[in-house]
């Protein structure tokens, strides 16, 4: 339920908009293309990243017929000017929905959003749900900077409700990356951080309380949040005049409410997320085509010893539920 596909061709965004630092790709090999962010060469990735087909033999190769598609984060692109943003996800929303129509049986869409403007997101969201047939959407952990909290974007988790359209949170444009780029710090350090000050900001300020039907997954197994919820409930305890004022619910309490993923590289953490969530609230996920990723899909999960139910629940039925999905749309 989590990996990341791009189109093999798409425009040069920074000439065709005439500024900023979008993503294109120079194809300068066969089976190979330079992500680059403007004029700076930004990551190097392989054909698995666009070609559909290898992608299946890919996962065939670990048993997975299945696999829920959506944008790499940082073609988000909230900076840019809103329309523009509107222009560029729907483009990647469109090759998504493609994909998904013409594989039906191996591919399954998450839309992206403009969400520094609300009207525009919502627009995009509709577009997803009643044109594409995208199952939901793909968000980041903030909006230039902008907690989740931010009144600004209820209306857009509201209308995920309405629309019965599920949500997944993955972190980007971590807090700090100018101050700590050596070392990979942000995507080692920064990336937990970001997902764990998403689920805050939408426990704390209320979204789940009022919005109770609304389906999120956090991405990386919820980053540091499981972890650090001792923490994070004795400050709601004993600060509450600066943690409890918009939802006086423990945080504690919103645990196996939302779904995250299963990649913590680590059995002896996953078996501390399963105590937490239950096994029916972590989903298989792999950050495929990444090498940050569990990119040997589940296989440390099939070498734990965990009970049957279990594992199919990590395997499919909660990626089923939250994206109120059946068995029967892949196998009949």
């Amino acid at each position: 339920m989590h990996t990341h596909v791009l189109p093999r061709d798409m425009p040069n965004w920074t000439e065709k908009f005439g500024y900023g630092d979008f993503i294109y790709l120079q194809h300068h090999r066969e089976g190979s293309a330079k992500m680059m962010k403007g004029n700076q060469f930004f990551r190097e990735i392989q054909a698995n990243c666009w070609d559909p087909e290898l992608r299946i033999e890919e996962y065939a190769r670990f048993n997975t017929q299945v696999q829920v598609i959506c944008t790499i984060p940082v073609m988000f692109s909230y900076w840019a000017q809103p329309d523009d943003c509107r222009d560029l996800s729907r483009f990647l929303n469109d090759h998504i929905a493609e994909l998904v129509h013409e594989y039906p049986k191996n591919y399954v869409g998450l839309g992206t959003l403009p969400m520094q403007d609300t009207d525009l997101a919502i627009e995009e969201l509709e577009r997803c749900k009643n044109e594409l047939d995208l199952k939901g959407v793909q968000i980041g952990s903030n909006v230039n900077n902008q907690n989740l909290s931010e009144s600004r974007f209820y209306p857009i988790f509201e209308a995920c409700q309405q629309l019965d359209m599920a949500v997944m949170v993955h972190p980007w444009e971590m807090m700090g990356m100018r101050y700590m780029n050596k070392y990979w710090l942000p995507w080692l350090v920064g990336m937990p951080a970001e997902t764990s000050r998403a689920i805050c900001s939408m426990i704390f300020s209320g979204i789940f309380e009022t919005l109770p039907d609304i389906r999120v997954n956090f991405a990386h197994a919820g980053g540091s949040f499981l972890p650090t919820i001792g923490r994070v409930e004795h400050g709601y305890n004993c600060r509450p005049d600066l943690v409890a004022i918009d939802n006086q619910i423990n945080p504690r309490n919103y645990i196996g409410k939302f779904w995250v993923d299963c990649i913590t590289h680590d059995a002896a953490m996953l078996k501390y997320v399963l105590e937490m969530q239950g096994s029916t609230r972590v989903t298989l996920g792999s950050d495929y085509p990444f090498p940050l990723g569990d990119l040997e899909i589940g296989r440390f999960i099939e070498e734990m010893d965990l009970n049957e139910e279990v594992v199919e629940d990590i395997f499919c039925n909660a990626t089923l539920e939250w994206l109120k999905l059946k068995k029967e749309d892949f196998t009949t």
